[in-house]
């Protein structure tokens, strides 16, 4: 299992055991981490998943095209770290990553 760090809106921090495999999305409402409603499914069409990646161990994957006209087009809080969390897949390179939850 890959331990992951989320700050929620409120900036309440909660480390969850997450599946490789999974995407991070998958594991946080598993979790209830709060802010991530995960309207489209992890369609990557809605980016009610988004959030700031914090901290990585090591470079996530490079962002699709897909994922970076979601965030363009249906958010207007997007950073250089965002991320659409249903875009990211847990392995163990993630391991102590630490994600912010923008909320929507």
């Amino acid at each position: 299992m890959t331990k992951i760090t989320f700050i929620e809106p409120n900036g309440t921090r909660r480390e969850i055991e997450a599946a490789d495999g999974q995407s991070v999305m998958l594991a946080a409402t598993g979790a209830g981490i709060d802010g991530i409603s995960a309207e489209c499914g992890g369609s990557c069409i809605c980016a009610t998943c988004h959030c700031l990646v914090i901290d990585a161990p090591q470079d996530l994957p490079e962002m699709e095209d897909t994922e970076r006209d979601t965030l363009e087009f249906t958010s207007d809080a997007m950073q250089d770290n965002s991320r659409l969390t249903c875009q990211v897949e847990v392995t163990p390179a993630l391991d102590g990553a630490v994600f912010q939850v923008v909320g929507h």
